[in-house]
Formats: C-alpha cells, sequence, structure tokens
C-alpha cells in the first residue's frame, strides 16, 4: 500500500486496543478456571483469535462479540484431547504458554504455525519442560515446529533461564501449577509480570522474590472478569509520532502502564520528549494511565542493560525516535531480536536504511546517527510479515519526503487491526 508521506501535524485522542499480552493470558486463564471468566476490550488481533481457536479446539466454550469475550472455564483438569492440530498462526506467545499448559495435560497434542514461527526457538521452552516430565518432539528435538506433545505427571523444578523472557518464564509456572510441590523460575532479568499480576487476580498463590518466581502446584483457579488494559506496545507508535512529527499533540487513554512494560516512557523521557501521564489508575491487576506527547527537540541516548527486557517489543520504532535525535544513540544488549517475527536488528536498518537514515546494525543492537532528514523516491520498503516492523514503517512516513510504498502491511492486524484508522483519525 501506499504510504502517506511528509504530514504536518498528528493531533488528537486515541484510545489503542487492548494489551495482547494480557488478552492472550485472560483466555487461557480462563480455560483453567472454574467459573466464567468475562473478558472486555479483548485485542480481535489475529494472534489472540489464534489462542481463542486453540482452547475451542480443547472443549472450552468461549464466545465472542467485538472486543468482549466470555470463557467458560474448565477448571485446572478440565481440557480435552484435541482432535485436530492446533495452529498458533504467527503467534509465539500462543505457542509457549500453550506448551507449558499441556505439558501437565495426559493426552496427545500437535502445534503449528505459520512461516514465521517455524524459524522461532521453541527449545527455551521444551527443555525445561521435558525436565519436568512433559514428553515434546519436533524439528531438531523439540527446537522448532511442528511439535508434537503428550503431557502427564509433572515434578517441580528450579529452573535458571538463560533468557530474560515472559513468555519462558510464563510456561514454566503454568506447568508447575499442575506439579507436586514448588517450581521456581529465576531470571537473570525482570520480564514482564502478566502472569503472576493476572495469577494472583484468578485467586493463585505465586512468590516473587527478587529475579525468582514460585508457584505450588495443584492450585485451582477462580473466573473474574478483566478489563484489558490498552496495550503500550501498540501505544509506543503513537507515542513516537507525537514526538517527531511536527505540530503535534496526541493522548492516548486507558493505556497500561505496568512497569515491566514502561521502558519506552523511560526512553522517551531521557531524550527529552514531551510527554505527561495523567488520570493513573489500577483496573484488576494493572496500573493505568492516560499519556499526552507533544513534539518535541529530542538527544540521543544508550540504552542497554535491565531496561532492554522492557522494551524489547518497542525497539523497531525507538530506532526510528532515535534518527530525529540529535547525537548517536547505540541500542545494545538485544540479541533478543533476532528471534522475532523477524530477525529485527537486520530488518530495522535494513529498511530505515532506503529512507535515508544513518543507521548500522551490531551483533547485539544498532547505532543510529542522528538528527537525520528522511526521503524517498518511489521508494519500496517491507514488513517482511513483521507487524512491529510494517507499523514503523508507516510512522517513517510520516516524516519523509517523496514516496513510500510498504508492502505486506496486512502482517500489522496482528496486534493493531485499527491502525491506519487511526493514523487517519489523528490527520485529519
Amino acid at each position: 500500500m501506499e504510504l502517506k508521506t511528509n504530514i504536518h501535524a498528528l493531533r488528537g485522542e486515541i484510545a489503542v486496543p487492548g494489551d495482547k499480552s494480557i488478552s492472550h493470558r485472560a483466555v487461557m486463564f480462563g480455560a483453567l478456571a472454574n467459573g466464567t471468566t468475562r473478558i472486555t476490550n479483548f485485542l480481535t488481533g489475529e494472534d489472540c483469535l489464534s489462542t481463542i481457536d486453540c482452547f475451542r479446539k480443547m472443549g472450552v466454550v468461549i464466545t465472542q462479540q467485538g472486543n468482549e469475550v466470555i470463557v467458560e472455564g474448565k477448571g485446572i483438569d478440565g481440557l480435552i484431547e484435541p482432535t485436530h492440530i492446533l495452529n498458533v498462526g504467527n503467534s509465539g506467545t500462543t505457542t509457549r504458554l500453550l506448551l507449558g499448559i499441556l505439558a501437565a495435560c495426559p493426552f496427545h497434542a500437535c502445534l503449528i504455525g505459520d512461516d514465521s514461527i517455524a524459524k522461532r526457538p521453541m527449545d527455551r521452552v521444551t527443555k525445561p519442560l521435558k525436565q519436568m516430565g512433559a514428553h515434546i518432539d519436533g524439528r531438531e528435538e523439540g527446537r522448532y515446529t511442528p511439535l508434537a506433545i503428550r503431557g502427564g505427571q509433572l515434578q517441580p523444578i528450579t529452573y535458571h533461564s538463560p533468557v530474560a523472557s515472559a513468555q519462558v518464564k510464563s510456561a514454566i509456572l503454568l506447568a508447575g501449577l499442575h506439579a507436586e510441590g514448588t517450581t521456581t523460575v529465576i531470571e537473570p532479568h525482570q520480564s514482564r509480570d502478566h502472569t503472576e499480576r493476572m495469577l494472583r487476580a484468578f485467586g493463585a498463590d505465586v512468590r516473587v522474590d527478587g529475579l525468582s518466581v514460585s508457584v505450588t502446584g495443584r492450585q485451582t483457579l477462580q473466573a473474574i472478569d478483566i478489563e484489558v488494559p490498552g496495550d503500550i506496545s501498540s501505544a509506543a507508535f503513537f507515542l513516537v509520532a507525537g514526538a517527531i512529527v511536527p505540530n503535534s499533540e496526541i493522548t492516548l487513554k486507558h493505556v497500561g502502564i505496568n512497569p515491566t512494560r514502561t521502558g519506552i516512557i523511560d526512553v522517551l523521557k531521557n531524550m527529552g520528549a514531551n510527554i505527561s501521564i495523567k488520570n493513573v489508575r489500577h483496573e484488576e491487576s494493572e496500573p493505568v494511565a492516560d499519556i499526552t506527547v507533544r513534539t518535541s527537540t529530542l538527544k540521543a541516548t544508550h540504552i542497554g542493560g535491565d531496561i532492554i527486557p522492557r522494551l524489547i517489543d518497542e525497539i523497531p520504532i525507538i530506532a526510528l525516535l532515535a534518527t530525529q535525535a540529535e547525537g548517536t544513540t547505540i541500542i545494545t544488549d538485544a540479541s533478543e531480536l533476532k528471534v522475532k517475527e523477524t530477525d529485527r536488528i537486520a530488518t530495522v536498518v535494513s529498511e530505515l536504511r532506503k529512507l535515508g537514515a544513518d543507521i548500522e546494525a551490531t551483533e547485539d543492537g544498532m547505532i543510529i546517527h542522528g538528527k537525520t532528514p528522511l526521503y524517498a523516491e518511489n521508494t519500496v520498503v517491507d514488513s517482511y510479515g513483521d507487524h512491529r516492523i510494517g507499523m514503523m514503517l508507516a510512522i517513517a512516513a510520516c516524516i519523509t519526503k517523496g514516496s513510500v510504498t510498504l508492502q505486506h502491511s496486512e502482517a500489522i492486524a496482528v496486534s493493531y487491526p485499527t491502525f491506519f484508522d487511526h493514523l487517519r483519525m489523528l490527520q485529519s
């Protein structure tokens, strides 16, 4: 699709879609709970719909009307053997968390996804689940999908995760709910904590001690009502747009500001962005707020270390932000980007270079020299099927002089089906 370029202002108020991580977990935990879980502001993107489809195939009654979802819980041991393959689509969260749940189910299941999922490493989950007693096989001994799993009696473990990953942590904790005894995950840095918060909301006893998280097995979950906050990873694109597009002022309503997710806000502030957070409140287990950002004069920064797990999904749009900051921005400790929907280090660098950005890849991040005007001459850029790359390029076009065409724009529907509608609203 042809992108609108050289935008003169973005102004207005929008509510970004529901948080993808929380929407996934709400369906999963609701399926394992006793009673009826009602979810509002559910993200109706393709990834979360894949989660609904998988649980329906395991006997869970789930009704959906727009962004309202009702899950009739089956209890901790209530899932049934699926008669069809579980297709996770493009969703790494569905794949890894579902493996944690299936590890304890005394039946056979097969998981398959799209071409992108087939390239993403699953052994970071399958290895600890095998240690607990699950039987898992697949390509390269369970490193890649398709995967076959037969669950059963699990043993608790204490697992020192080599990566700070909420998906790894969550999969092991979900398996630990079924194990006799206490299961503990210890991370090198804290990853997002939606699982811990939501399990507590469903009535589970979850203990956190620094970088260690533990659950005791054979707990039961009780259904709750959940209002999903706006996804800060989706909000990040408009937070950056508001900071770099001239004459802009954007307010994002009801955005989740979980401290394990707000690295993007810290970076914006460190770079001098004109940003304010108001109307902070808690809903269920998650804090939310309204965020306003205005056109800003930005300076370069260094991004690395403990903050990386708090903004790993936002690095593509942060790279664009850095092209409009005075000085050299360095991003380090982000090698995890290589195993996302694309190799996001290589893809961000290649696509932004097409628009004139002075950016280079490193082994674990990027170096971005600013401030650099962006330009295009009938330039074709590509999301390569990665929703976050696609949205980053659409925002980049807003400050680009010339003509830009985005290939594979449909990938954006994975997490933000109304993205282009919202972008048009802010231009009017």
